[in-house]
């Protein structure tokens, strides 16, 4: 049945027809994700986006029959930007796997407005580079000694870590973009109240003062690091276990 179907750009074959040679599916995209980068997701349209484009939205919807399988097709051209972790190396996952943590939080920090997205996206999972990326993740955790059911798990595990805290990442620096100010500025300029409303809570108010005059990113940065060693090192515990019941 037809209502049966998954409403998915993926799932649906090509348009037939004679191809446009002013407009192809690659520079829409192309130009979505400019849009989106520059206003956010509440900008795009397809009205807008034609008029980057130079085209009417009948144009667009020869490649794109909608506003949700653009959101699709540009979800899936971002998640090309990460690296895909190698195989070859079972003693290696663990820095294999990081690197890709990395590259996916800054891919993530710079598209922010996709973390709005994921939710309502989620058969954007069935996208090309979505998949390449989920396989070469598998692969890893596979190849390390995981059980193929247990490595999604590890992939979900590692994948719910780097997009959680990346999503209060990017939230923090659409408020700085939209103030003008750098991140030290603000967070000078915030640090007398947070002082004040935890002058009650003395571990609150030791942590505050020993980051206050601390570089903000590099907190940042060291925060996702140690957190990520924490997911990691649950994950060779985990290996471990499995080793020693096999012996």
């Amino acid at each position: 049945m037809a209502g049966d179907k998954v409403p998915s750009v993926w799932m649906r074959p090509g348009r037939q027809g004679r191809e446009q040679p002013a407009l192809n599916r690659a520079q829409i995209v192309a130009a979505a994700l400019d849009l989106l980068d520059a206003q956010g997701v509440d900008a795009l349209s397809m009205r807008k986006l034609g008029a980057r484009l130079q085209a009417g939205a009948t144009s667009l919807y020869t490649h794109v029959a909608t506003k949700s399988e653009l959101i699709e097709l540009v979800v899936d051209e971002v998640y090309g930007e990460v690296e895909a972790p190698r195989t070859g190396d079972p003693d290696g996952w663990r820095a294999a796997v990081a690197r890709c943590a990395a590259s996916m939080r800054a891919t993530i920090l710079r598209h922010p407005w996709i973390v709005s997205v994921l939710g309502e996206a989620g058969v954007a999972y069935l996208g090309p580079n979505m998949s390449r990326l989920s396989e070469a993740m598998l692969a890893v955790f596979e190849e390390a000694g995981l059980s193929l059911e247990a490595a999604d798990q590890a992939v979900n595990t590692v994948v719910a870590y780097v997009v959680g805290i990346s999503a209060s990442e990017a939230a923090w620096l659409a408020t700085l973009a939209r103030s003008g100010r750098s991140e030290r500025e603000w967070a000078e300029r915030l640090w007398p109240s947070a002082e004040h409303a935890v002058r009650d809570h003395p571990r609150l108010r030791a942590l505050y003062a020993a980051r206050r005059g601390r570089d903000p990113r590099g907190d940042r940065d060291g925060a996702f690091a140690t957190g990520l060693d924490c997911v990691l090192q649950g994950l060779t515990a985990r290996l471990a276990g499995q080793e020693a019941n096999r012996v």
